[in-house]
């Protein structure tokens, strides 16, 4: 099965990471089918680029994306929306 996850890059305690499609059971920065978009963690706005055209190609073929990437195309589909961690509780 394909999954669609992230292939980690970049330098140690500065991690970027690439949106990439591989078969599952191929390691995390292992082989890969195809690249589509890149994530940096360490940017504020803006952190990630995707392709959804090819991302919906491939998730129409059956591929599967990790939980970190399903929040990466949902937020690519609709700018408005934050990351989960950006609304901070309130105090009770």
């Amino acid at each position: 099965m394909v999954k669609i996850r992230l292939r980690r890059t970049g330098c140690k305690n500065h991690a970027t990471y690439r949106i990439v499609a591989a078969d599952e059971r191929s390691p995390r920065d292992g082989k890969f089918l195809e690249i589509l978009g890149w994530y940096d963690t360490a940017m504020k706005d803006d952190n990630f680029k995707m392709d959804l055209v090819r991302v919906d190609d491939w998730l129409a073929h059956g591929a599967k994306p990790s939980a970190t990437v399903a929040s990466l195309i949902r937020r690519a589909r609709n700018p408005q929306l934050k990351p989960h961690h950006a609304k901070k509780a309130k105090k009770a």
